[in-house]
């Protein structure tokens, strides 16, 4: 069995919850509260900055010309397209890209991208294809259940169509055969890419919650 599909069968209750999330049940509804959606805009706005950080590190990281330009290529993807997606999601609510900018963690979002960092800094490049891997696959996932569950189209439909087109498709694509490159050339790193896959996989469940609850600091 591919590296990958053994750490997706380690997750497998992970993504169960996730795609029972109210949060992903309600946007593919149609129904979910404006101000949840809001503020998962806000903070993945922050988390995809690191996330973008996270690739240009595992880039540098990298053995060979090829892995070096693929990782470096999607950290620019992400910051010149994913970015722009986020800022035009905010733009129609009425946010502008200085109010993302101004935007604080939350603490699920520190922790989320805390996590990756310091796999980045301190961990092989077999941990950082570990733990980058929950995020591609689990919206993929998330948003193909999501299509599914859509009766037609509404206000959240191009959330649901950014994270199941082709283009998307393809970077997972490729994440999880660098996953399992990573799983064959290292095969002492399978309990450690196990261990950053699943920390990863239940902070993107934390993540949907923190939207839905629109979560704060309890103490400023």
């Amino acid at each position: 069995m591919a590296r990958s599909d053994r750490l997706l069968e380690a997750g497998a209750s992970i993504w169960e919850a996730q795609k029972s999330h109210p949060f992903v049940t309600e946007l593919a509804a149609g129904t979910l509260d404006e101000g949840a959606f809001l503020h998962w805009v806000e903070q993945d706005y922050l988390y995809l900055l690191d996330y973008a950080r996270t690739f240009a590190m595992a880039g540098v990281r990298a053995r060979d010309e090829e892995t070096m330009r693929d990782l470096i290529g999607i950290s620019h993807t992400t910051l010149d397209e994913e970015m722009d997606l986020h800022r035009e999601f905010a733009a129609d609510y009425g946010l502008s890209a200085a109010d993302l900018e101004a935007t604080e963690k939350t603490p699920t979002c520190v922790g989320y991208t805390n996590h990756l960092l310091r796999v980045a800094h301190e961990g092989s490049i077999a941990e950082i294809a570990a733990a980058i891997y929950p995020c591609g696959q689990g919206y993929l996932d998330v948003a193909t259940h999501m299509a599914d569950l859509a009766d037609g189209e509404h206000r959240y439909t191009p959330f649901i169509e950014t994270y199941t087109s082709e283009e998307f498709r393809e970077e997972v694509e490729w994440l999880r055969e660098f996953v399992d490159r990573c799983g064959e050339r290292f095969p002492g790193e399978h309990e450690a890419m196990r261990e950053a896959f699943l920390t990863s996989a239940r902070l993107e469940a934390a993540f949907w919650e923190m939207a839905y609850t629109e979560e704060e600091w309890p103490v400023r």
